[in-house]
């Protein structure tokens, strides 16, 4: 595993400004566009490559929402 966790290390700086826990609306909104970007290049291919990035954004998303977005009640 530590081989895995020097690999990660090395690619990390490349990598951060796609994946990353978003605190403010502006870092949110950056994450969406992230994955609509991925959405248009992977669609519903489950085995394409960045397919588990894809569903990692979408947690990351969703986590956020949970935490700060109100959700709409119908009247």
């Amino acid at each position: 595993m530590i081989a895995e966790i020097e690999t990660a290390q090395d690619v990390w700086p490349k990598v951060a400004s796609v994946v990353f826990v978003p605190h403010a609306e502006s870092e949110y909104r950056r994450l969406v566009a992230v994955l609509d970007d991925l959405i248009d290049l992977v669609g519903e291919n489950e085995n394409h490559p960045l397919a588990s990035l894809m569903e990692v954004i979408g947690v990351l998303i969703e986590k956020y929402e949970d935490e700060f977005v109100p959700e709409l009640t119908e009247t």
